[in-house]
């Protein structure tokens, strides 16, 4: 698929949600939209691997379903439609299905079924439907009713159908308690469909789920069912409710021209960048993963089987959903990915919490794009914790330094860490200086790059990578100033990522350690000592203008000779006002 499809979708899907959402704002009404999406997804991947799996039998109710419908068309069935009343009983209580479009299935609190193939197949084969739902948890990992899937729910949002809100929720639950194992637990925990931000009863609550998953059905129709599209349209509509939610976008989203700086670096040889890409990396983490774009972006860079587990943590339980829903409809399987909803400063997830050093998670490659100068409360007993206890507490100011480290014990000796910090970590004094020089001495910073300011949907700062190593090949730090590099835009600059553009220069520049004046330079540990270990950028790399040398003997020359030349004009004037009988110039 084109990438020009990929957008056309992508603003397609948009249009829906700035023409439906209303009043509501727009991290509000994205929540509701990306969980219609993700159904979707869902219920297309499902529906296909039903097909496969069921063959001729799937096929065989399909044909039915036509026959059914062109009876109820006509009103006067013949003997060929006599299997489809078999099915479902008498002529009569066919005709009723049809003309409701529902049926009442008792043992699913009244869940609503239109005639599908699936639902046909369910009717049929009632004995052995528990058979076929344990084979499709085999093989696809998850499995959806046919009441709860896509076809069905966008059936009843087109009859405008009074139980569609009350199929939803049925059909949520079941998702995330049902579907697969632990993948999907509370994964719509956030989305409230009571919610008066959609109307103020069931009814007209009703009515505006009916038009959203109509008019996304309709958006969707002109487009073919490939994953990789609706994920990539997935991601365009997060970078859309971001620049909708302006500073509260930096709790879920990277833009995407930083998350493939990052990517891009990380998957690099760790030891010699120069040699390209590294054939494995064993386990890739994000400590604070938003909606998980980073992650998915370090992952395209690779084949599926250069990559081994996948770790993400976020705070926000919103965030939360958001990332695995994320990782989920980009195609990963839930055994390939752990997402843990929890706080990295205090790190409560077990994973990471091991204690004896053997046993610890190493993974080659971390990225991050934490809070920037996070306030947080550092306990006594953290003076202690295996991933401070080298360096010191960041300030309860800024909680970088924090973050950083915490990202770094996980590091593998063979890796390499990318995250977006403020440049205040760079120079700033007390705690945060001792950390710094730490690394320096230890030669774990291997590259600074300062970006432009304005990039963020969070902040209008400029911010900048650190790059760290805990084993490199080069004694010296690069510093990279690409912060006069940048295209305006309207509201947020970027950065170009064609051939050749701001990005291929930034990735290259540090793949290559490359030199050139005004933008980046390779900095001997003796040179940044002399500095008492202050990174500012522009110390070492700036960007100002070169100030013109002057000539003094030339300057002397210049004002002899204004000198002189006001002499003989005084001269000359006062001879004009003898000749006038006007007194002269003193």
């Amino acid at each position: 698929m084109t990438d020009t499809n990929q957008k056309q979708l992508g603003a397609t899907l948009w249009n829906i949600a700035d023409k439906l959402r209303g009043a509501m704002n727009p991290d509000d009404f994205r929540d509701y939209m990306l969980s219609f999406l993700f159904l979707r997804y869902l219920s297309d991947n499902y529906e296909n691997a039903a097909k496969k799996e069921l063959g001729e039998d799937y096929l065989q109710c399909e044909e039915l379903l036509k026959k059914a419908k062109a009876a109820y068309e006509k009103n006067e069935p013949s003997s060929d439609d006599k299997s489809i009343f078999e099915i479902l009983g008498t002529p009569e209580k066919f005709f009723e299905f049809l003309k409701e479009s529902w049926l009442t299935d008792d043992e699913n609190d009244g869940d609503v079924m239109p005639l599908t193939p699936l639902s046909i197949w369910y009717t049929k084969n009632s004995d052995v439907t528990s058979v076929f739902e344990k084979q499709m948890r085999r093989k696809l990992h998850y499995v959806i009713k046919p009441q709860y899937l896509w076809s069905n729910i966008s059936e009843l949002a087109r009859t405008q159908n009074k139980y569609l809100l009350q199929t939803l929720q049925a059909g949520f639950k079941f998702i995330e308690n049902e579907s697969f194992e632990s993948a999907f637990r509370g994964l719509f925990s956030e989305v409230n469909l009571d919610s008066d931000k959609l109307g103020k009863n069931y009814e007209s609550r009703n009515a505006m789920l009916c038009s959203i998953i109509t008019e996304i059905t309709k958006g969707l129709s002109g487009f073919s069912d490939e994953n990789d599209l609706l994920g990539n349209a997935y991601e365009y509509l997060i970078g859309q409710f971001a620049a909708g939610s302006g500073k509260k976008a930096g709790e879920f989203y990277t833009p995407q021209q930083v998350s493939n700086i990052l990517s891009r670096i990380v998957v690099l040889d760790s030891q010699d960048p120069s040699l390209g890409k590294r054939n494995y990396i064993n386990n890739l983490l994000d400590f604070a993963c938003g909606s998980g774009s980073l992650l998915i972006k370090v992952r395209n860079h690779l084949l599926p089987e250069q990559i081994g587990q996948i770790y993400g943590q976020e705070k926000n339980i919103t965030t939360y959903n958001l990332a695995r829903m994320n990782m989920l409809l980009h195609g990963f399987k839930g055994s390939e990915f752990k997402i843990f909803h929890g706080d990295s400063l205090t790190n409560d997830w077990d994973v990471l919490n091991e204690m004896n050093p053997a046993k610890k998670l190493k993974c080659d490659a971390v990225v991050a794009n934490p809070p920037f100068s996070y306030r947080w409360e550092p306990t006594e007993a953290m003076s202690e914790d295996f991933r401070f206890n080298s360096y010191g507490i960041a300030p309860k100011s800024a909680a970088d330094f924090a973050f950083l480290l915490h990202g770094f014990h996980f590091l593998s000796d063979e890796g390499t860490m990318a995250i977006i910090l403020p440049h205040g970590v760079l120079f700033r004094g007390g705690a945060e200086e001792k950390i710094r020089t730490k690394l320096l001495k230890d030669g774990n910073i291997d590259t600074i790059i300062g970006l432009p300011a304005n990039l963020f949907f969070s902040t209008g700062i400029p911010v900048c990578i650190v790059v760290l190593k805990k084993c490199k090949k080069f004694d010296d730090v690069l510093f990279i100033n690409a912060s006069e590099h940048f295209e305006k835009g309207k509201r947020q600059n970027f950065l170009s990522d064609e051939p050749g553009g701001h990005i291929d220069t930034i990735v290259e520049t540090y793949q290559y350690r490359k030199e050139e004046a005004k933008y980046s330079r390779r900095v001997s540990m003796e040179e940044i000592e002399k500095n008492g270990y202050n990174l500012n950028i522009s110390r070492y790399v700036s960007t100002a203008a070169e100030e013109e040398i002057v000539d003094l003997a030339e300057v002397k020359k210049n004002l002899d000779k204004a000198e002189h030349d006001i002499k003989t004009a005084k001269v000359r004037h006062n001879q004009f006002l003898r000749d006038l009988g006007i007194p002269e110039l003193p």
